[in-house]
């Protein structure tokens, strides 16, 4: 996995082979960070990034300067990986080993852009309760965007708080946002 901008860009990071993960594309992460930039100063945005895996997109998040990321996975390979790396690139990225729908229902953090890549063969109802849960519990701020990611078969479309989705090779970011169901 490489870091594509920041402080680190261009950095390779090599997670343990036995994770069971599957990282966001180059070419998805670079497009997704795209739209991020258009919305957000990076470097001002709390972030929870969801199913984190290696760390992926929490690390992209970190050397683009983002103060405050919270990385939650329930593999305890993973958050050990994301802790590990954390320390040594000096990044604000706090990992929590926990199943992510207990940690949605139980935290009181609130974040602008919060993160979630699930595992792809999840059934439509599993991604709609990370989208249910982030609204019931309140856990974006103002002008936060939860943003999902998913397969092309997996239409997410139908959630009040939907506002788009984007495309990206086999990889599909359907975004989520605050008052569009008022």
């Amino acid at each position: 996995m490489r870091i594509i901008s920041g402080k680190y860009k261009g950095k390779r990071l090599t997670a343990p082979k036995k994770l069971p993960v599957r990282p966001t594309t180059d070419m998805a992460k670079e497009g997704l960070f795209n739209i991020l930039n258009n919305r957000y100063y990076l470097d001002d945005v709390k972030v929870m990034d969801l199913f984190a895996g290696t760390g992926n997109i929490s690390f992209e998040f970190g050397s683009r300067g983002s103060k405050e990321i919270i990385a939650v996975d329930s593999f305890s390979g993973c958050a050990q990986f994301i802790s590990k790396t954390a320390r040594e690139l000096d990044f604000p990225i706090v990992a929590v080993k926990s199943d992510v729908f207990r940690f949605l229902e139980r935290t009181k953090e609130q974040a602008n852009i919060v993160f979630a890549d699930p595992p792809y063969n999840f059934d439509t109802d599993q991604f709609l309760k990370i989208v249910d849960l982030v609204f019931e519990n309140n856990l974006l701020l103002d002008e936060g965007i939860l943003i999902v990611e998913h397969a092309a078969q997996t239409n997410l479309s139908q959630h009040d708080h939907f506002s788009e989705q984007r495309k990206y090779g086999g990889s599909v970011f359907s975004f989520f946002e605050v008052g569009l169901s008022e």
